[in-house]
């Protein structure tokens, strides 16, 4: 199984003048871990679900931000 959330440990300087970062993190859309889109697959049930979600098909549906509450790299 894959996650759609990524992180990474960047190099912290010890004279660096911010608070650190310690862990960053970025998602990656589903469609990338789907080779090619099978036929029949399940919808929302309502036009504004599917609006509301920004995709017509669950499966391909990504929340954002990280559930587990890392930070963002942008």
């Amino acid at each position: 199984m894959f996650t759609q959330y990524k992180y990474w440990y960047p190099y912290i300087s010890p004279l660096d003048p911010c608070k650190p970062i310690r862990v960053k993190s970025y998602n990656t859309p589903p469609q990338l871990y789907i080779g090619f889109q099978p036929p029949g697959l399940a919808q929302f049930q309502s036009p504004r679900l599917a609006l509301k979600h920004g995709t017509l098909w669950p499966q391909l549906y990504s929340p954002y931000p990280d559930p587990k509450g890392g930070s963002s790299s942008e």
